[in-house]
């Protein structure tokens, strides 16, 4: 699937079930029970917990039940045009990779294995500010393809912005601040586990290459890595940002800025205010406040504030293609999955990756042409119905 166009005809189907790994899983469930039998039960909890009672997950899948596709017959769809258009370049499908720290937890390549997915189908992958592998090593093993750099804005402005201008340097075509984790949750499942990823020093690859990051420490990393460690985890959280430091940051650099985290119209709105480029309509999956509205059930109320005047992207909960034209349907351009790759790269590394996103979006393409439709700018709140 390499252009915007495409025709799943009989014969083209015929095709991609015969290419479809045998010995891969297909549906997100299988994918996830197969992750089960390959990790540790800290790394699998890790991965696939939430916090608390873990009701924000179970929202976020139920928030899709919710609503139901009205198809459309006699639609001339013999050919479907899934491309989107965000900051003036064309993707050719509306699913990326999601932020996902610690990816070396799941498979000995890490970000380097699912970068590399992603850029074989040319979707974009949006880097963890805690990773595995470097801003640079990502860049450099995705060269031309399009990539994202999520940033973790802590207590240290200058960290936070050399990280930015890294990014920058290196091919990166937006910034996604999360601010939907202001502390981390109460996840129960890694406290039974006592298993905390923080500790692991291999998830720091951003700071441990990062020039002002290094210049704070007495001695360098590979003389006294606990003191690294333990730097970089102090000043990764805070608790204290308000909108007057976005301005800052906003103020800091040309590229593009997206939001992630909005859930409350309100913040949609100054979010519009204080000039960012997009918002992604996110509840961190769940994993750091239990009991909070899913992000499908936001996503209506924040279309109709937002207008059409930025971009708005959706995550938490999405599964199967369906989901993803139900939340386009609701307003959103396009979607980031997380747990979904997440298990295919535990399960198969770099080509289970690419497994699990021809699925999807092969599922995606499928579901409009069933539904009558012929291009994703032809989605909108008249394909679903509310159950």
């Amino acid at each position: 699937m390499n252009s915007n166009q495409s025709n799943f005809g009989p014969t083209r189907q015929l095709e991609i079930y015969q290419n479809i790994y045998p010995f891969f899983p297909i549906g997100y469930e299988d994918w996830e029970y197969r992750a089960s039998q390959v990790l540790g039960k800290g790394a699998f909890d890790y991965a696939a917990g939430g916090a608390g009672a873990e009701d924000t997950m179970k929202a976020n899948r139920e928030a899709f039940y919710k609503w139901r596709i009205e198809p459309q017959i006699l639609k001339d769809i013999s050919y479907r045009d899934l491309s989107v258009l965000l900051f003036g370049q064309k993707y050719p499908f509306p699913v990326f990779l999601g932020p996902v720290g610690r990816q070396i937890l799941f498979h000995s390549e890490g970000e380097l294995a699912s970068a590399k997915a992603a850029a074989r189908l040319s979707v974009p992958f949006v880097l963890s500010t805690f990773s595995s592998y470097s801003i640079e090593d990502i860049s450099r093993v995705m060269v031309k393809s399009p990539r994202w750099f999520q940033l973790f804005w802590g207590t240290e402005n200058e960290i936070a912005l050399s990280m930015i201008k890294r990014a920058e340097v290196a091919g990166y075509s937006a910034i996604v601040i999360s601010f939907d984790r202001p502390l981390i949750g109460w996840r129960e499942r890694d406290l039974r586990n006592v298993y905390f990823p923080k500790m692991f020093s291999r998830a720091l690859a951003n700071f441990l290459q990062d020039p002002v990051f290094l210049s704070k420490l007495a001695k360098l990393p590979k003389q006294d890595i606990q003191t690294a460690v333990d730097l970089a985890f102090r000043i990764s959280y805070n608790p204290g940002l308000t909108w007057t430091d976005f301005d800052w940051i906003r103020s800091q650099t040309k590229i593009p800025i997206v939001i992630k985290g909005i859930t409350n119209p309100n913040d949609a709105e100054l979010a519009v205010q204080h000039q960012a480029d997009a918002i992604i309509v996110s509840n961190h999956g769940g994993r750091h406040l239990d009991g909070a509205v899913a992000s499908l059930d936001a996503l209506p109320k924040i279309s109709e504030v937002i207008r059409g005047r930025i971009p708005i992207l959706l995550d938490s909960g999405i599964q199967r293609g369906a989901d993803v034209i139900k939340a386009i349907a609701l307003g959103a351009e396009a979607v980031l999955i997380g747990k979904l790759y997440t298990f295919a790269l535990a399960v198969g590394g770099e080509e289970g990756v690419y497994s699990a996103l021809e699925n999807i979006i092969a599922d995606t393409d499928l579901t409009m042409a069933n539904a009558g439709i012929s291009s994703l700018s032809k989605v909108d709140k008249s394909l679903v119905v509310h159950n």
